[in-house]
């Protein structure tokens, strides 16, 4: 499937998610895309906890009437209700995916679209692992053309801008669009693009990943409609994504070795809540209280090294508010796992972030600076005990990174851990093996059945 560098890249693209096909997909391929499902289910179930999480729902359920399509850990509500209100729940406690070389968090935009649309359709879950293959990889591609530091530079976010696309793909997948109405799909998502970094330290950064979900699936059902839309939005002169966003971008990077290499295997994962840039810290973290017994009341002060970009961006939040700060924060995260040598969203509730102890340690104790020898997700940190002893790690590659990938059996203990009291237990290890057998599993309408919420965890989440 091999694409040329000379094609125009929006209908290469388009061509290939319309014709992808199970067996086009290489083994270690599917396995990827299997475990980046059940990731995204462990993050819509602890999606729950989400701060901003009952807010969503509202909007959700006012969004538009009906109950066809099923909400993760939840109940009913229309095709584009279940869509957004899915998006949120996965990206709501900052431990999604994402794919670093475009920053962007991948599944949120992907996943529930294509859920959705399976369910309502009665499709197979060999057709969801096309599909979401389709949107993963039709997601990346379009991101490393966009010549990311530029793009940056100008303040736009990725899953906003980049992931209508891979939701219109997998969208269009399940719906068997050929490739001129895929392209098409591809032209009414990129009208739709849209996130900046403006809205950096807010929720709205998650905002842009459920409207991503919500805009490919637009683009799709118009498409289906044979509304008429650009054929070649990525390239336009004028207005074009690669134009407009980012000084003509590197369409060739979209169109190289596709089909053979798979830019989807770079999407990465956290095994732990907080930014994803700072899972660098966490891993080195960890690595120094796993052999080592350290008393926290014995710590002198902790130093940590950063790369420029991730300082800037987390830098700066010694004296954090409330939970999404604390998520964000280097500070905290160093603070709270050196005093409870764990972190999960236990970590990040108020009874334990507005802890005085370690709010003072966090802002008195912990030294974080940028360092020009650390690049992207990595870090180095030393610990100083009072007695002069200094506990020390580098971490090149964050636990969940390509390079350091998390297993399944991690992934399949994140998804049990959260689902815990939010779906039914005997549909917890269903779930688990209905993912690990995606591609001979009958009907994602029965994955859904088993998704859905436990009537008690409703009626409380409702009280709420």
């Amino acid at each position: 499937m091999a694409a040329q560098a000379t094609q125009e890249a929006t209908q290469v693209l388009a061509n290939f998610a319309a014709t992808l096909s199970c067996g086009d997909l290489p083994e270690r391929v599917r396995e990827h895309c299997k475990t980046l499902l059940l990731d995204a289910l462990a993050c819509a179930v602890a999606g729950h906890q989400g701060e901003e999480t009952g807010q969503m729902a509202a909007l959700a359920s006012a969004l538009a009437q009906g109950s066809e399509s099923s909400v993760i850990g939840g109940g009913r509500l229309s095709l584009a209700g279940a869509t957004l209100l899915n998006g949120y729940l996965i990206t709501a406690v900052t431990m999604c995916d994402v794919h670093r070389a475009t920053m962007t968090h991948v599944t949120p935009e992907i996943v529930p679209p294509a859920l959705a649309i399976a369910e309502r359709d009665g499709l197979s879950g060999r057709d969801l692992l096309v599909a979401i293959a389709a949107g993963f990889e039709t997601t990346t591609r379009i991101g490393i053309g966009l010549d990311y530091p530029v793009f940056r530079a100008r303040g736009w976010h990725g899953p906003g801008v980049i992931g209508p696309f891979g939701a219109a793909a997998a969208v269009g997948s399940l719906l068997k669009f050929d490739a001129d109405t895929m392209a098409r799909a591809f032209g009414l998502a990129g009208s739709q693009a849209a996130g900046t970094f403006a809205a950096w330290g807010t929720p709205t950064v998650k905002f842009h990943q459920c409207r991503g979900a919500l805009s490919g699936l637009m683009a799709a059902l118009l498409a289906q409609q044979q509304f008429v839309a650009t054929r070649e939005f990525l390239t336009a002169t004028d207005g074009g994504l690669y134009n407009a966003y980012a000084n003509g971008g590197r369409p060739e990077a979209v169109l190289a070795d596709l089909g053979d290499r798979w830019e989807l295997e770079r999407i990465a994962l956290r095994l732990w809540p907080s930014a994803s840039l700072i899972q660098g810290l966490n891993t080195a973290l960890f690595d120094i209280v796993e052999k080592h017994r350290i008393d926290p009341a014995r710590v002198r002060n902790v130093n940590i090294a950063l790369s420029q970009a991730t300082f800037d961006m987390h830098g700066g939040f010694d004296k954090y508010q409330a939970k999404f700060e604390a998520l964000l924060s280097a500070h905290y995260t160093v603070a709270v796992i050196l005093q409870d040598r764990a972190l999960t969203l236990a970590q990040f509730e108020p009874a334990r972030y507005d802890d005085p102890k370690l709010r003072r340690f966090a802002a008195e104790k912990v030294a974080v600076r940028a360092d020009a020898a650390i690049a992207g997700s990595q870090a180095r940190v030393d610990v100083i005990m009072d007695d002069g002893a200094t506990f020390s790690a580098r971490c090149e590659h964050p636990l969940g990174s390509a390079e350091n990938p998390l297993s399944r059996t991690q992934i399949e203990g994140k998804f049990r851990r959260y689902a815990d009291g939010v779906i039914a237990d005997a549909h917890i290890a269903e779930v688990v093996a209905a993912v690990d057998r995606l591609e001979n599993y009958s009907s994602v309408r029965k994955l859904m059945d088993l998704l859905r919420g436990i009537p008690r965890a409703r009626a409380m989440a409702a009280a709420e």
